[in-house]
């Protein structure tokens, strides 16, 4: 059904979102294709939130489970998140299937955006190992973070977008295959260089620091510390820095890298006079993980959580590096024996790799492959 994603939106009617409940909508029947009815019938709430709700349901045409998010439309304006989904393919962000609008009987507008259904959230699996007082096997660790930074090269370079709200709630994992997919892009926005943002934004804990000391001009590398505060947490099974408020939030990152030197502020928001903060030293990475922890996992954790937004490394360097290499042995499986979910499937994000790069992210047992199937494709 990917390929609904381009036909035109129509409007329904109905509370649609109560279980049993069942919207049909009418695709197609532009340029002389078909209408095609659709129905899906609603089965529960998977998710609610200021922006509106998010049920699964189930399309009774094939029995497919989709879920469904409901946003309250302003006529006004063109939804960010509908324009952002319908440009994004990538394996591991979440796929936008067909949109249509509903209306209640008050005359609101709701868009509903109908996107593939992943039963499972990062968040949720955090909860089992923390409710089973276990940490997470690293062998997942790794798994799942090497597919959040390949979502997140692929937003980053080709569509050029922030997502500027990566946090465990937002990323959905297959309990089965184990592939990852970044979903809730209602905060995301193409930065632009020379526009301002807002500063406001990314849910707490894992809020960059620029944001906290209100940059309006940052960058993408404000999800490369989101993606690093998921990373510390699947580390430590617990967030790495809890805050409570925002001054309480600085408070949490001083205790962990020290207190910013004036040039690093600087790097952070140009802006920013105020100074005066208490000094205090930097704790030690290896102190903070537990003492089996390998040391390429705590280089990596570094190299994300770094004040400068410019010394932070991309999301591509980040898969290439080497507490990922684990993933690119051949004979490397999931702890069950099955295949890893697809890692090497790379699209346009190479497209401003340096050969080095490539070569280091394209395993050579997959060169190898690809190698045996050039002519084989070039001949067809």
């Amino acid at each position: 059904m990917a390929h609904l994603k381009e036909l035109p939106a129509s409007v329904v009617n109905g509370n649609d979102s109560l279980p049993g409940n069942i919207i049909s909508t009418t695709i197609g029947g532009k340029d002389g294709e078909p209408k095609q009815t659709i129905s899906y019938m609603a089965e529960r709430v998977v998710g609610t939130g200021s922006f509106g709700i998010v049920f699964q349901a189930k399309c009774l045409e094939n029995g497919e489970a989709v879920a469904i998010k409901k946003v309250l439309q302003d006529k006004r304006y063109k939804c960010r998140e509908l324009e952002l989904m319908r440009i994004m393919d990538h394996p591991n962000i979440i796929c936008l299937k067909h949109h249509f609008f509903s209306t209640t009987s008050t005359g609101e507008l709701f868009l509903n955006l109908v996107m593939e259904y992943v039963p499972e959230s990062m968040y949720r699996v955090l909860k089992f190992y923390s409710t089973a007082n276990q940490r997470m096997p690293l062998i997942y660790v790794k798994l799942y973070m090497y597919q959040i930074f390949r979502g997140l090269a692929y937003i980053h370079t080709v569509p050029g977008v922030c997502h500027r709200d990566l946090k465990p709630q937002n990323i959905l994992v297959d309990p089965i295959t184990h592939q990852v997919k970044i979903c809730d892009f209602g905060s995301a926005k193409v930065l632009v260089k020379g526009e301002t943002n807002i500063s406001y934004i990314c849910s707490r804990f894992y809020r960059a620091p620029e944001l906290i000391f209100s940059a309006t001009e940052y960058t993408t590398s404000i999800d490369i510390w989101s993606a690093g505060c998921v990373l510390a947490e699947l580390l430590l099974g617990q967030p790495l820095f809890p805050g409570e408020n925002a001054v309480d939030q600085v408070a949490e990152i001083f205790k962990v890298l020290g207190t910013p030197t004036r040039e690093e502020v600087r790097c952070m928001n140009p802006n920013y006079n105020n100074f005066r903060f208490p000094q205090i030293k930097a704790h030690p990475w290896h102190k903070i993980f537990h003492k089996k922890m390998p040391p390429e996992a705590i280089d990596l954790t570094s190299r994300l959580l770094q004040y400068s937004p410019s010394l932070r490394c991309t999301a591509l360097e980040a898969c290439a590096h080497p507490f990922f290499d684990e993933l690119r042995e051949p004979n490397a499986r999931l702890p069950n024996g099955r295949p890893f979910p697809p890692l090497f499937n790379f699209k346009q994000e190479l497209s401003t790799a340096s050969p080095e790069l490539v070569n280091k992210l394209i395993p050579g047992h997959m060169k190898r492959q690809l190698g045996l199937q050039l002519p084989h494709s070039s001949a067809t």
